[in-house]
């Protein structure tokens, strides 16, 4: 007689957020289609936030909202294409795109101009939305970014994107406790929440993303840009060394500010990394 396999116990807690979230709004706009954002609405100043790769505008800004809400702006974040509640069109994944449904967006809301702050992947849509939709910034923040992704160790890392897209296609649960074991988080309500999130992503999307972040090169015309920029360096970062950062905020002519934090802990020790957000923000808004 054959033994039947113990079913997992899941974990004791919903997958409820840390905190609370802005409103949620989804908004139609013509030639993009339904647009998922959070809005935290008020008459302030507008600060457009944009994720970074496999996450979400929530898991990447959680730890901001609220601060930047308190110092008077009204806060917009967007889930880009194939990420969170972002759109899944049938073309591929272009970081352009993003760009213009950001702006897009912006318009649709008559919140321009705004300052618009890119982390990571957000940070190379950022600067694709200062290049082709200058009307709708009024200065720029990038953070834990860079010009481009061309160097040896990390294109080898992006020929890899197909095989986690793979991955993520036929076992995803096992495949996302692995990277949030990874990054060292304990089982605990947030990692649940973490988790459960990352499952609304297109696997498809996340890989050609990937792929599309070792194809984005701004060095040809970054200098051009005629914005009002700050670079915020996150120096213990892994996996956007801060040499890069420097040599961007070197060629964007941009003010410099830093957070002693590692790539994915702006949400973990917003209280290091929030302060240092908000005087760039300041700094060009």
């Amino acid at each position: 007689m054959r033994s039947i396999a113990a079913v997992p116990t899941p974990p004791p807690w919903p997958p409820e957020p840390p905190v609370q979230l802005p409103p949620a709004r989804t908004l139609a706009v013509a030639g993009h289609g339904e647009l998922f954002l959070r809005d935290t609405g008020g008459n302030g100043a507008v600060v457009m936030l944009l994720h970074g790769w496999t996450v979400s505008a929530d898991m990447n800004w959680f730890g901001a909202y609220k601060d930047l809400a308190e110092a008077g702006y009204r806060v917009l974040a967007i889930d880009h294409r194939g990420h969170g509640r972002g759109l899944r069109p049938l073309v591929p994944f272009r970081l352009a795109d993003c760009a213009a449904d950001a702006a897009a967006a912006l318009r649709e809301l008559g919140a321009t101009p705004a300052v618009v702050v890119g982390y990571s992947m957000g940070g190379a849509i950022a600067q694709l939305v200062a290049r082709d939709h200058a009307d709708v910034v009024s200065g720029l923040v990038l953070s834990g970014t860079a010009q481009h992704w061309q160097d040896p160790r990390t294109r080898i890392a992006w020929r890899l994107m197909g095989a986690l897209g793979l991955m993520l296609s036929l076992a995803p649960r096992p495949t996302l406790r692995a990277g949030l074991r990874r990054t060292g988080l304990p089982l605990s309500p947030q990692s649940v929440w973490l988790q459960s999130e990352l499952t609304r992503q297109s696997a498809r999307d996340i890989a050609e993303a990937g792929r599309e972040l070792g194809r984005f090169d701004s060095r040809p015309w970054l200098g051009s840009l005629r914005v009002r920029a700050a670079v915020l360096i996150t120096t213990r970062d892994e996996l956007v060394a801060p040499g890069r950062q420097r040599e961007l905020a070197t060629a964007l002519g941009a003010q410099v500010f830093e957070a002693p934090l590692g790539h994915v802990q702006l949400v973990s020790r917003a209280g290091d990394y929030n302060p240092a957000l908000l005087q760039a923000i300041a700094a060009v808004g």
